[in-house]
């Protein structure tokens, strides 16, 4: 499946579980939190836009950093 790095405005733990929420509600996808560098890596069969679309559910400032 292919990877994807993503940068997230993430400033706590409450953050992070946000995140969390919202790709676990998506489907589908494996997901690793990196809250120290503010970084959501998703291996996952999703367009890049399903998976951008999904991160901006948060309400948090999300940027494709591209494959992983």
């Amino acid at each position: 499946m292919p990877k994807h790095e993503f940068s997230v405005e993430m400033t706590c733990e409450g953050c992070a579980e946000a995140v969390s929420r919202v790709l676990n509600k998506l489907g589908g996808v494996e997901f690793n939190i990196d809250l120290p560098n503010k970084k959501v890596c998703i291996e996952s069969e999703h367009s890049t836009d399903t998976l951008l679309a999904t991160l901006n559910k948060t309400g948090k400032a999300v940027s494709y950093l591209g494959p992983k």
